[in-house]
């Protein structure tokens, strides 16, 4: 028989991780379900002021409608045209300005088309035409 203690034998209570464990991921994942990332969807910022001044040079004008198409002197025209046209108008002239009307709908990609065109054409003047707001 033996009355000794087991000195080697520890009865201390071990701390169970698992559950632990198990509560820290459920609380990491309400957290990032519930969490909103907000966005700014409007930038605040200060345009500038300017006073516009009457062209005197002779310029031509494109018009771009909300669809995309081109229009020079009232004419409708393709967007593969536009350069040729554009050469021809302006007749080797490089100090004369292209007046961009652009629809406010007008995609973007339009009057990007029709600054290159004005840009292969050699035009180094390029102006958009705007309306007053009251």
């Amino acid at each position: 028989m033996n009355f000794r203690s087991n000195a080697s034998a520890d009865d201390s209570p071990d701390i169970n991780l698992i559950p632990l464990i198990d509560v820290l991921l459920v609380i990491l994942i309400f957290l990032a379900a519930t969490t909103t990332f907000t966005q700014e969807r409007q930038l605040k910022i200060s345009l500038p002021q300017a006073n516009a001044e009457q062209l005197t040079a002779p310029s031509l004008e494109v018009s771009i409608s909300q669809d995309g198409r081109y229009a020079i002197a009232g004419v409708i025209i393709a967007a593969n045209e536009l350069v040729t046209r554009l050469k021809a108008q302006s007749s080797g002239q490089t100090d004369r300005a292209l007046l961009i009307r652009a629809d406010a709908m007008a995609p973007h990609q339009a009057v990007i088309h029709a600054m290159q065109a004005a840009r292969e054409a050699g035009m180094s003047k390029v102006h958009f035409v705007t309306q007053v707001s009251q």
